[in-house]
C-alpha cells in the first residue's frame, strides 16, 4: 500500500479540523452565553472576538435559576421517567412480537408483518389526531400514560427484532423444545440474552425519539406536572420575548 506523505496528512487534518471548528462554534457560543449573567447576553456578539466564546465572569446563575425557580428539574426528572418506561415496555413488546413473526407460522403472518412495515413508514404528525382522540377515549390524556403508551407501538423495534431473530438456528430452539422448554422460556433465557446487539440498538433508538420529543407533549399533556424537557425548554421563547439565558442553559442542561 502506498504510504501517504506527511505533508498531505498534515493538511488534511488541518481541513478536518476547521470543518470541525466550524460546526462547534455555535455550540461554544450558546455554553459560553449559558455561563454569563443574563444582562450582557449580547455584549460581546458583535464585532467577535475570543471574549465572544470565552466569558469573561463565568457564572452558574442561569442555571441556578431555572433549577430553582423554573422548576426545570421536574421537567428532567419527567423525561427521564417517560423514556425508561418506554424503553423498557417497547423492548418487552417488540421482543415478544418480533420472536413471534420470526419463529412462529400462522395465518395471515407476511399480512401482518407488511402491515408492522408500514407503521414506521408513516408520519406521526399524520396519526396525532386519532392517537389524541383514542387516548381521550381512554381517559389518560394529561398523565404519563399518554406520553408513555404511543412510543411502545413502536413499529421499527419490532422489525429489528424479527429480522434479529430470523437469523437465530432453528435447531437451538428445537433442541430447547425436545428439552421440555416452553415457548416463553426459550424466548427469556435463549432468545433475549442472544438479542443484546437488537436491544441496545432499540435503548439508544427509543431513548433519542422520547427524550427529544416535543409535539406530542405539548398535545397529549397541559399540566406544568407533566412537562418534560423539550417543552421546557420551548417555554422559554415566544413570538413577544425570548429569554435567551434561560433557553441556553436549559438546552445545556436538558
Amino acid at each position: 500500500m502506498k504510504k501517504r506523505s506527511p505533508w498531505k496528512t498534515l493538511v488534511l487534518f488541518a481541513i478536518l479540523g476547521i470543518i470541525s471548528l466550524f460546526f462547534l462554534i455555535p455550540l461554544i457560543w450558546v455554553i459560553a452565553s449559558a455561563l454569563r449573567p443574563a444582562s450582557p447576553l449580547y455584549e460581546y456578539a458583535n464585532p467577535l472576538t475570543w471574549r465572544t466564546f470565552v466569558p469573561t465572569n463565568p457564572t452558574l446563575e442561569n442555571f441556578v435559576h431555572i433549577f430553582v425557580n423554573l422548576n426545570f428539574g421536574r421537567a428532567l426528572m419527567n423525561s427521564l421517567l417517560v423514556s425508561v418506561s418506554t424503553i423498557l415496555l417497547t423492548i418487552l413488546v417488540a421482543s415478544m412480537a418480533g420472536f413471534a413473526l420470526a419463529k412462529f407460522e400462522f395465518r395471515g403472518k407476511a399480512a401482518l408483518f407488511t402491515i408492522v412495515l408500514i407503521t414506521f413508514m408513516v408520519p406521526f404528525e399524520s396519526i396525532v389526531i386519532p392517537l389524541y382522540i383514542l387516548i381521550k377515549q381512554l381517559r389518560i390524556d394529561n398523565t404519563y400514560w399518554a406520553l408513555i403508551l404511543p412510543g411502545v407501538a413502536n413499529g421499527l423495534a419490532i422489525f429489528l427484532f424479527r429480522q434479529f431473530f430470523s437469523e437465530v438456528p432453528s435447531e437451538i430452539m428445537e433442541a430447547a423444545r425436545i428439552d421440555g422448554a416452553s415457548w416463553f422460556r426459550i424466548y427469556w433465557k435463549i432468545a433475549i440474552p442472544l438479542s443484546v446487539p437488537a436491544i441496545v440498538t432499540v435503548i439508544v433508538m427509543v431513548f433519542m425519539f422520547q427524550w427529544n420529543s416535543l409535539f406530542w407533549p405539548l398535545v397529549a399533556t397541559h399540566s406544568s406536572r407533566f412537562e418534560v424537557v423539550q417543552v421546557a425548554i420551548a417555554a422559554h421563547r415566544s413570538t413577544e420575548n425570548t429569554s435567551w439565558a434561560n433557553l441556553f442553559s436549559s438546552a445545556i442542561a436538558g
